[in-house]
């Protein structure tokens, strides 16, 4: 029985004890649902616990609590701010007391997970309806319809409506904790030290004491590395697998045999794969099985990690290189000076080359010379017969005979010249090999900036630091330099030239946008033509030969690409984008 000497909520904080004629409640281990009655009258208390003396839900039983006023209820709430329910009655030390202290509960212990069951023997005091809508509770019922059933009921709803506030609760509570660890974890610069981050880390975000292992396999061998140990494993680092205990053995081959998380029981294995295929697994083993809040954090964590482990590696993979700088630099300089070797053969090549193109201008220059010569003398003499009273027609004519005859010649020189661009133009030879499209591209807009910055222009450059590829690099650096010089030639002084270089499934894109006057639909139609001149005209007075995007066009055909270009309209622009595949190898010369 109830000492009547001894408060009663200093009585019943045991779990679960009934009235003296009442079944004894069953032992039960670990923490049960905290369940507080809070009723002025004996009566409800002892009815209560007798009813819910069998109670358990979800394998735990009823920590149960009780106050005889308002007041009580407050320091008991206050003791224990994790309660999950509270049977509140109305009317007690006043009128109002159950709602004032509802009122307490949301608005002065900011408590707003613990689900509140209004129970009243005096609905006319507190309407329900008006209760409902004024005052933050989860159910009203009166004490003369709460049959055992019913209050069986009415709990059952209430515990699993705080449990699921509870998981959103430590849901939230998680999230914040992966913000901030991922915050720390990306600042670490060593393997070891980010390993043991790890571990500390899921033991805060669960919540459980763990002791385990992280270990890395470099490839699909069976061997992998010990990074770091918690617990009894502290000291396992740099140890093989074949020195842990057979379980943890066994639980690290599940989960790379897996390639998925698992959890068993109170044993944790979680997989990670990184972009650079490197594996990892954290194997755990905890005080208890983890929640299935627990295992979505978990899981949600990990999904972080991947980038981070890779930052690690390729950190550490810098800091290798740096430590045989000098021999690269040894190295780098003899490059540069075979560079220049071939750079000064180039030069001599190149001179020949000009020195022939000023053979072959001397001599275009003379042999133009005579017909326009021939051209002037014959049109001067047929000014002179034609004045003649009466005019000599038919010498005339022999004169307009002439006439023709030179600029025949003439065409069939410029035919010649013409011919000779278009065989230029087609013979075409692939000598692909790897090539970085990232510095292919950067070269192109080194060189093309000195032309922008004579206009005003500014060229940007958007993409990867590196991206590698196979092509003739002398060939495909033709073909975007023709877009990038056509970019600067139409687009205004001051004017913006965007090149864009980036790679998805559908392979390499090299996109150049300018801000000229756009392209028409009859310019779009007769696009990549030989000799073809666009309705615009270059904005610095530039030459143009009209053979620019033909060349590019059969440059990346014979790569096994396309080049597309696309205006939103006069004035706005154009962008011609070049679509390489995946992996080029090259048409065959």
């Amino acid at each position: 029985m109830t000492d009547p000497d001894k408060p009663m909520h200093d009585q019943d904080d045991d779990v679960i004890r009934v009235v003296e004629d009442g079944p004894p409640a069953p032992d039960h281990d670990g923490p049960g649902w905290k369940v507080a009655i809070i009723d002025d009258d004996p009566a409800i208390h002892s009815g209560t616990r007798y009813s819910l003396s069998d109670y358990e839900l979800n394998g735990a039983r009823l920590e149960l609590f009780s106050a005889m006023s308002a007041a009580e209820g407050r320091q008991l709430l206050a003791e224990h701010p994790d309660m999950a329910v509270i049977l509140l009655d109305v009317v007690m030390e006043s009128d109002g007391a159950g709602l004032d202290l509802v009122q307490h509960i949301r608005n002065e212990l900011k408590n707003d997970t613990v689900r509140i069951i209004l129970r009243t023997g005096q609905p006319g005091q507190a309407p329900e309806r008006q209760v409902i809508v004024d005052y933050d509770i989860n159910d009203y019922k009166a004490k003369t319809e709460l049959t055992s059933d019913k209050l069986f009921t009415a709990l059952t709803a209430a515990i699993r409506s705080y449990q699921q506030l509870m998981r959103l609760v430590e849901t939230r509570r998680g999230l914040e904790l992966i913000v901030d660890a991922a915050s720390e974890l990306f600042d670490l610069k060593s393997m070891r030290k980010l390993a043991a981050g790890v571990l500390t880390q899921i033991g805060s975000l669960v919540r459980a004491r763990c002791e385990g292992i992280l270990v890395l396999r470099e490839d699909r061998s069976d061997g992998y590395s010990i990074l770091a140990g918690s617990g009894i494993y502290a000291r396992s680092a740099d140890k093989g697998g074949d020195r842990l205990d057979p379980a943890m053995a066994a639980l690290v081959k599940l989960a790379f045999e897996r390639r998925r998380h698992a959890f068993e029981g109170a044993e944790t294995a979680l997989y990670i794969e990184t972009a650079s295929g490197r594996e990892v697994v954290v194997a755990l083993r905890s005080d208890r099985p983890l929640t299935e809040t627990d295992r979505t954090l978990v899981a949600v964590f990990c999904g972080r990690l991947s980038t981070a482990f890779d930052n690690v590696i390729l950190y550490e993979q810098l800091q290798a290189a740096n430590e045989t700088l000098e021999q690269r630099v040894t190295e780098r300089t003899r490059q540069l000076t075979i560079a220049n070797e071939r750079l000064t053969a180039q030069w001599a090549r190149l001179k020949r080359t000009n020195d022939h193109k000023a053979e072959v201008l001397g001599t275009v220059a003379h042999d133009l010379k005579n017909p326009l010569g021939v051209i002037l003398g014959r049109s001067e003499m047929m000014g002179e017969l034609l004045v003649q009273k009466p005019p000599l027609i038919e010498r005339a004519l022999g004169q307009i005979e002439q006439v023709r005859a030179s600029v025949a010649r003439m065409t069939a020189m410029v035919d010649g010249l013409i011919n000779d661009a278009m065989l230029d133009a087609e013979d075409i030879v692939l000598r692909p090999s790897d090539v970085d499209w990232a510095i292919l591209v950067q070269a192109v807009i080194d060189g093309n900036s000195p032309l922008a910055a004579r206009k005003g222009q500014t060229l940007i450059y958007s993409g990867p630091e590196s991206l590698p590829g196979r092509a003739d690099p002398d060939r495909m650096r033709e073909a975007v330099d023709n877009l990038v010089s056509n970019a600067i030639k139409y687009s205004p002084a001051g004017g913006r030239i965007r090149v864009i270089l980036s790679a998805d499934e559908g392979g390499h894109k090299v996109a150049v946008t300018d801000s000229g006057p756009g392209l028409s639909p009859e310019d779009q139609a007769r696009l990549f033509g030989r000799f073809q001149r666009l309705s615009a005209r270059p904005t610095g007075g530039e030459s143009s030969t009209g053979l620019g995007l033909f060349i590019s066009r059969r440059i990346v055909e014979l790569h096994g690409g396309r080049i597309a270009a696309e205006s939103e309209g006069a004035g706005r622009g154009a962008t011609f984008t070049i679509i390489m595949p995946p992996a080029v190898q090259g048409a065959p010369s």
